[in-house]
């Protein structure tokens, strides 16, 4: 890709630190070896392999030395004074304002735990999507046969690292779900990627690719849904959390010809782990509808269920 001199002026200004050095090195037409030599001319030595993983955005220049070298690839590269350690200050600023908040894996949250990974390795996504949940509202439907008729999110997330452009959600359904049988809904500011799932658990994942590309610290809101109806009758909505943070809202609506007896929130610490937080939950009159909201939400899982007699 051929970058400008208005390329680099724009990237100079917003940043990050990587791209800046990156496009610099291209608009200058100076490969690395290169750079390397008129440093050492100025009595700096720097490896050609650090120099690589600072334009890439692997490692950052942060001891003494380092910054002295960056402060001569200013010179080098004919860049206006300060312009690149500038940068990187303000990029250590946000990328402590979105440090990736500690994680559960997988396997600690969900019981098919094996076919969701499973999943995510076809998809050759990492274990780390680079997103963590800023707020989350969820509404789920129980049919009149007291099946899972579908679920609707709104999502809004936080990209911890830069190049992020897409989420993959995931759909549990109940006992007896047929996962080849539900449609995965793209509504706002995404559109659906790779579907896969795993017909022996029910477990569907469903790749959402986003509008734009983010980079660390953006924060992007989009809405999907999954149609399901597959299953029996359903006793339960559970949500499990990796990451630590963010808001999360849950709303359970039931058709008026099926209706619970009792309703109940439940917190778990990981899927094996006893059920805890119990409280009890009124269902409302003309809409049918019980929530919880967990303003500072934090990693395991949170759920309602309900009993039908």
């Amino acid at each position: 890709m051929s970058h400008t001199e208005a390329d680099l002026a724009q990237l100079l200004h917003t940043g990050p630190f990587h791209l800046a050095l990156r496009t610099a090195l291209a608009v200058r037409g100076l490969p690395l070896q290169r750079v390397q030599h008129h440093l050492a001319h100025r009595g700096i030595k720097v490896g050609v392999t650090s120099l690589s993983y600072w334009q890439q955005g692997a490692r950052r220049p942060q001891r003494p030395e380092s910054l002295k070298a960056v402060r001569a690839l200013e010179e080098v590269l004919q860049l206006p004074g300060n312009s690149l350690l500038r940068l990187l200050t303000e990029d250590s600023a946000a990328r402590h304002e979105v440090e990736r908040p500690a994680a559960r894996s997988y396997r600690s949250l969900v019981e098919a735990s094996g076919s969701v990974e499973e999943l995510l390795a076809e998809l050759e996504s990492p274990a780390d999507g680079g997103l963590h949940t800023v707020g989350h509202h969820e509404r789920v439907r129980i049919g009149a046969a007291r099946e899972l008729v579908g679920r609707e999110s709104q999502h809004v997330v936080r990209a911890h690292r830069d190049g992020v452009d897409r989420y993959l959600a995931i759909h549990h359904g109940d006992p007896g779900c047929d996962p080849s049988r539900v449609a995965v809904r793209a509504v706002e500011n995404c559109r659906t990627g790779r579907v896969r799932w795993h017909a022996g658990t029910g477990v569907l994942i469903a790749e959402l690719i986003f509008d734009v590309r983010l980079r660390a610290g953006d924060t992007y809101l989009f809405s999907y849904g999954f149609e399901d109806g597959t299953a029996g009758p359903s006793g339960e909505y559970v949500r499990g959390f990796s990451f630590a943070g963010g808001q999360y809202v849950l709303q359970v609506r039931f058709d008026e010809a099926a209706l619970p007896v009792r309703c109940r929130r439940f917190a778990q610490a990981s899927a094996g782990a006893p059920r805890g937080g119990r409280a009890e939950l009124t269902l409302s009159g003309r809409h049918r509808t019980v929530h919880v909201v967990e303003q500072g939400v934090r990693p395991g899982i949170l759920g309602i269920d309900w009993d039908w007699t």
